[in-house]
């Protein structure tokens, strides 16, 4: 589905950044960023114009390309990867930062991840995460079709064990990207520390 996706020439997500990155970009420390389930690039090319060393991620070849085609446009680098974030392996205190933006999947996917990630940030790293609530069900503006995909503030909490939560809100908000995000969605928004 995300191939297909992804495969068009438009971006299906828009070549700008999401608002809550953009707004708390000042939020991620210094050092190497990861982006998680990155799609086409928008967010990954956004952070490396800060000045970033910027790796992204995405399970797609059509996302990867315009992960690198973006970037290209933009005259920044990120270094773009397809890989199954179920089995990539994202390193042990790694990256300053871990950037997921929607990046929905299957809860026992999530859990492995949202572990390997708080493992994979450096001491005093940030995680900074939105992500759609079980509340955006129906909808029609974005986001997963069934509740199990999607998060909410209780569940990172457990998910997240042995962060710090700096920043931690569920809410509805005006989300436009593009044409697969368009309207007032439920989101959770993260900003999560790992101590050190």
């Amino acid at each position: 589905m995300w191939e297909q996706r992804y495969g068009a020439d438009t971006y299906i997500y828009g070549t700008e950044p999401n608002d809550f990155l953009r707004d708390q970009i000042h939020s991620l420390p210094d050092g190497p960023v990861l982006c998680l389930a990155e799609g086409e690039g928008r967010n990954a090319v956004f952070v490396a114009a800060t000045g970033r060393e910027v790796h992204s991620v995405d399970l797609t070849e059509s996302g990867v390309a315009k992960t690198r085609r973006l970037a290209q446009e933009r005259g920044v680098s990120v270094n773009a990867v397809m890989a199954d974030l179920a089995t990539h392996d994202i390193g042990d205190e790694r990256w300053g930062a871990v950037v997921s933006i929607f990046a929905h999947m299957p809860p026992h996917v999530r859990r492995d991840l949202h572990a390997r990630v708080v493992a994979a940030l450096r001491p005093g790293g940030v995680l900074l995460l939105e992500a759609y609530t079980p509340d955006q069900i129906g909808r029609g503006t974005g986001g997963p079709a069934v509740a199990e995909m999607t998060m909410s503030l209780d569940l990172l909490r457990e998910e997240l064990e042995g962060l710090e939560f700096l920043h931690a809100l569920e809410t509805e908000r005006v989300v436009v990207e593009g044409a697969g995000h368009t309207g007032v969605g439920a989101v959770v928004q993260v900003i999560a520390r790992k101590p050190g």
